[in-house]
């Protein structure tokens, strides 16, 4: 698990102090900063991934702010801003992953000193880190995000109950395109499973077990990727060798962090003919959770000649 400061102390410290200008002249009302009004609840989302999930299962009536929504953001150097502590102060319910992934959020909720209800994705995965890691990229498993939503629709039921229907129709909804989600790497796997793939990153780790494929990646290559350390010339020939010797159908490969080992990796896996499947932290432009895990599992597929 890669462990990610994301926010400067200077950048926190003029957060904080803008927050404090702000809120000795806000007048309540909601937003681009996420603040609400008395009568309508406010979720702030680490990211756009879980701001989706939010706005699917909360509504219309509910305002949602994604502290980070830009797809072409680099998670790895992202910095909140002062707007974005602003919306912090004000959330009812926070959406966060959890596992180191988003740290920056626990810090502006401490620095507001806010009372919402976190949502921590990674502790209700109940996933537990193995010899010191953890695959912290949870929304990428669809059991943990089952999960997040059911606790989600508790969470909207308790501070709004008059809108308990609404929330408990939408969990449903989303809950079933989860299912529908499942039972496609279900069937996946019954044909693949045990087949070979490469990461560069364990983003999609998740997804790619589901589907019964194997991680043939040396640990310390996509380890080193994701902590921004130097991959060594003989652990980064160990993985473009996968390729040459063709012990892996599919490379995944997070278009969001590139390097020299990760563009030398992914020409090796051009050169050998290996099918790319790009994947990414944060929701694309113009997708939804379930048309952009749709996309993911539909490009795993044909990679997979499926």
């Amino acid at each position: 698990m890669k462990t990610r400061t994301l926010v400067s102390t200077l950048a926190l410290s003029a957060a904080a102090a803008v927050t404090l200008a702000l809120a000795g002249c806000s007048t309540g009302s909601a937003g681009a900063s996420g603040g609400r009004t008395s009568d309508t609840l406010s979720v702030v989302a680490s990211t756009n991934v879980y701001g989706d999930i939010g706005q699917s299962i909360a509504g219309d009536a509910v305002t949602v702010t994604s502290i980070m929504s830009d797809p072409a953001q680099d998670p790895h150097s992202f910095e909140a801003s002062a707007q974005s502590q602003l919306a912090i102060s004000k959330a009812d319910i926070v959406i966060e992953n959890g596992g180191g992934y988003d740290d920056f959020m626990d810090t502006m909720l401490a620095s507001s000193k806010s009372k919402a209800t976190v949502l921590n994705a990674v502790d209700i995965s109940g996933k537990k880190a193995v010899d010191g890691q953890l695959n912290e990229h949870v929304w990428y498993d669809f059991p943990t995000m089952q999960k997040l939503t059911d606790r989600l629709v508790s969470a909207l039921t308790e501070a709004d109950p008059a809108q308990a229907t609404t929330f408990a129709k939408n969990g449903q909804a989303f809950a079933a395109e989860l299912t529908a989600l499942e039972a496609r790497t279900a069937e996946l796997k019954k044909t693949h499973a045990g087949e070979g793939a490469a990461i560069t990153e364990p983003v999609p780790l998740y997804l790619l077990e589901a589907i019964g494929l194997v991680d043939k990646t040396p640990a310390a290559f996509s380890e080193a990727i994701e902590a921004g350390t130097d991959v060594s010339p003989a652990v980064l020939k160990k993985t473009v060798d996968l390729f040459d010797s063709k012990a892996v159908k599919l490379l995944a490969y997070n278009e969001q962090t590139s390097g020299p080992e990760t563009e030398r990796v992914l020409s090796a896996a051009k050169k050998a003919g290996v099918a790319i499947v790009p994947v990414t932290e944060t929701l694309p432009s113009g997708k939804d959770y379930d048309s952009w895990m749709t996309g993911n599992i539909d490009a795993v597929a044909k990679a997979l000649g499926a």
